[in-house]
């Protein structure tokens, strides 16, 4: 056999067993009572009664630590109730479990025999606790000391060919500590292949907002809610997604603002809101929050938004104030183009496109039409479609318009989800170039980084299936089952040579793996980090580009954890052997240094040691200041934005994936998703009741979902077709389940990021 390395026999998808569905009324309301007895089930189950509430009582608090779960930023002055959500107790649960993985459970259970455990039983094994290994040949992974498993990294690394053919994936939720480590190590070692979480999910909004507003991130603040005339809240689930942004949407209510929802869904978190720290919350009703919602088709929002811009500017010509001119001759350029180009829409034709009732598009319109204090918030049921970066350049137009930009109350709002994949970004993990940031490093740490484009999580995943590259790094995260065409994803990782894993629990990518695997655990977020007896503590970057401190407090699963920069820092000493002019060593073990190094490299961050205490402090941010100097001609620009095209024959559908209640990213928490009525059971397909009619299938009919792109065929097996309230020719269904169907060469223009919420489809009963 030589050194032949046998292929093991692994899951990429998992079961396809049902569960034991029971379907209930979806809910009309979201929180209250009913989410602090579910989250509180949650963490005394896993954390023990007071351990949990010692925990959650310093979760996003000043002096505490940050919430593993989300972006949403922390109010000014945290409620000592709580600030943290149902799904927040649930992330939280998931990373303080008291269940652990040890050599033990890897010595009985082999990969291949966990490959075939759901996503649900593999997370819900426990906390890793020592570095293992995955041998070629072998199926069971094995102990292996931190300093062998830097050696195995450090010896795959210095036998490439070329510093390209490795590739380190970076997750949202590792500090801006490590990620300023990691990424000025990967930019060392000679590469900048640099995939992150962004790429699957806000990298649509990063590109539309620079290329309209000169910075890749939102320009609206928490307080900016309370003043808020209008809030749209467009592609986007708050209520299981971000639950704590209701809060804020509670308070632009009762200040007099309106909600306008556009989703092809309407979800229980913003029909009402029932606040668990209020009374009202508890036994009352609560606060109703839309005021309209409208039910667009899957992808249809560029024309929606066309007919709304359309009607308010018909109403524009008649008295000249529904749009801000004065802000628009200040600031913007584009505005005849715009105008001209929405001349080619009949309101007849975007009105058919859309699918929304005429009567409320023009509610709607009439509420646009005298506010100017108008926020649009939005996720991923805009950035992951073929338009994407086109989706949110309409949502700017809109703002334009209105002068709703550089003002109180108003503002660009995308939504992130990890709770730090915004400050990953801003520290340099990023796949572009940027000649300033290059610079810089030179000249602070005495290195020339790479200057040649890195590859994206698509690009990247294209590259290790073609044998390209052999060495496949990633700093959290779960990469196969969150990455688009998942089959072909692991045959792309089981192509490496070696696969590595930086990691608090065990998740499916730890299982799909190169020839040789390696483990190494890390601290939570919620964990004392101590080095010779001195607590260190970390930053994050909010949703909203606010920069604060991260402090944990529990004993760590295991006294063999290392920290994330620790890891790093390892891994670049084995590397460089000592011999570069990073202290990798020192760098690694004292974040005050790290902290400092990123303030000579990045603006923004002066004082950051003092200024991130407390409620933390904002990042520049050229919106907010009304300064568009960096773009063509110093003006924010217009957009002239294209119809989506989805050209369907009689026997298809758009399927669009969607996140159950119980779920956070890839991360299952539980098998019911209590908003939507759909419990024990994942593998569902929500469908029309008049499209189930028409193609005969009944309540609980099994189906395969199958998509054909190019002549090659992908199949999701064995769903439930489930009667849901959704526009015809649309389906929802779950990821990562579905994952499956989104071809790996179609993304979004410009972003590159899947077509995860557009994917042609058919329907196939089984038997």
């Amino acid at each position: 056999m030589g050194n032949k390395t046998t292929k093991r026999n692994i899951s990429a998808l998992g079961p396809t067993e049902f569960t034991g569905i029971q379907l209930k009324e979806p809910s009309t309301y979201a929180a209250g009572f009913t989410g602090i007895k579910v989250a509180l089930q949650h963490v005394f189950k896993e954390m023990g009664i007071a351990k949990s509430l010692r925990t959650l009582s310093q979760m996003n608090q000043k002096d505490g630590f940050d919430c593993p779960g989300c972006a949403w930023p922390d109010p000014k002055e945290p409620s000592k109730l709580g600030e943290y959500c149902e799904n927040g107790a649930k992330a939280l649960a998931e990373e303080a479990t008291n269940k652990r993985l040890d050599a033990a459970f890897f010595a009985k259970y082999s990969v291949e025999e966990l490959s075939n455990w759901s996503d649900y039983q593999i997370g819900k094994g426990g906390r890793l606790t020592e570095p293992m290994v995955l041998k070629p040949n072998s199926v069971h992974y094995e102990p292996i000391s931190w300093e062998n498993a830097y050696a195995i990294l450090a010896e795959e690394l210095k036998a490439l060919n070329t510093p390209d053919e490795a590739i380190f994936y970076t997750s949202g939720r590792s500090s801006n500590e490590a990620a300023f480590l990691y990424g000025l190590f990967i930019r060392a070692f000679g590469t900048n292949n640099m995939p992150d979480c962004s790429n699957m999910c806000h990298e649509s909004s990063g590109v539309a907002l620079n290329e309209t507003l000169g910075i890749g991130k939102g320009s609206v603040k928490l307080e900016d809610f309370d003043s808020a005339e209008v809030v749209i809240v467009i592609g986007q689930n708050p209520g299981t997604n971000h639950p704590r942004m209701l809060s804020a949407l509670q308070k632009c209510k009762e200040n007099g603002g309106s909600i306008i929802s556009i989703n092809p869904l309407e979800e229980a978190g913003l029909i009402r809101f029932k606040n668990p720290q209020e009374i009202n919350g508890i036994v009352g009703v609560g606060t109703s929050l839309t005021d309209i919602h409208l039910q667009v088709k899957i992808n249809q929002d560029v024309a929606l938004l066309k007919l709304i811009l359309k009607k308010l500017a018909k109403l524009d010509l008649e008295d000249n104030k529904v749009f801000d001119h004065n802000f628009i001759e200040t600031y913007t350029e584009g505005y005849a183009s715009l105008l001209n180009d929405l001349e080619r829409y009949k309101e007849s034709q975007l009105l058919e496109i859309c699918g929304v009732p005429e009567d409320l598009v023009d509610k709607t319109v009439a509420v646009l039409a005298t506010k100017n204090k108008i926020i649009i918030c939005w996720a991923m049921g805009l950035t992951q479609h073929k338009n994407g970066v086109d989706n949110i350049k309409e949502c700017v137009n809109l703002l334009l318009l209105k002068g709703s930009l550089g003002k109180a109350g108003a503002g660009t709002c995308p939504v992130r989800g990890h709770s730090n994949v915004q400050g990953d970004r801003t520290v340099g993990i990023m796949h572009h170039v940027s000649k300033e940031l290059n610079k810089n490093l030179e000249k602070v740490f005495g290195f020339k980084p790479p200057e040649k484009e890195g590859l994206d999580t698509v690009h990247g995943i294209k590259a290790m299936h073609e044998g390209k590259v052999k060495v496949f790094v990633a700093l959290g995260g779960n990469f196969l089952s969150a990455a688009s065409d998942t089959e072909y994803t692991a045959e792309s990782l089981q192509n490496c040579s070696l696969t590595v894993q930086i990691s608090t629990k065990l998740n499916r990518s730890h299982l799909v793996t190169g020839k040789t695997a390696l483990i190494l655990p890390t601290l939570g977020r919620s964990e004392i980090d101590k080095k010779e007896g001195a607590g260190r503590f970390v930053t994050v970057e909010n949703s909203m580009g606010i920069v604060h401190r991260s402090k944990g407090m529990l004993v760590p699963a295991s006294s063999n954890l290392r920290s994330e920069p620790e890891i790093v820092g390892g891994i670049a000493d084995a590397y460089f052997g000592g011999s570069h002019s990073v202290d990798w060593k020192n760098m690694s073990t004292n974040y005050d240094l790290i902290r400092k190094k990123i303030q000579m490299v990045f603006k923004g961050f002066k004082n950051l040691e003092s200024k991130s205490k407390g409620s933390g402090f904002y990042l520049p941010n050229n919106v907010r200041d009304l300064d568009f100097s960096k773009l063509p001609n110093g003006k924010a620009q217009f957009s002239l934005c294209n119809l989506a095209k989805h050209a369907l024959s009689a026997d298809e559908f758009l399927l669009m994936t969607i996140r159950s209640h119980d779920q956070f990213n890839t991360t299952i928490y539980g098998l019911n998703d209590r908003y939507r009525g759909i419990y024990n059971e994942r593998r569902v397909v929500l469908m029309n009741e008049k499209d189930m009619q028409k193609y005969t299938f009944k309540k609980f009919d099994v189906v395969d979902l199958v998509s054909s792109y190019e002549g090659k065929e992908r199949k999701a097996e064995k769903f439930m077709v489930i009667p849901y309230n959704i526009p015809q020719g649309n389906l929802a269904a779950y990821f990562p389940e579905t994952n499956v169907l989104v071809p790996i060469n179609h993304y979004a223009d410009k972003s590159n990021t899947p077509i995860s919420k557009s994917i042609v489809v058919k329907l196939a009963k089984r038997n």
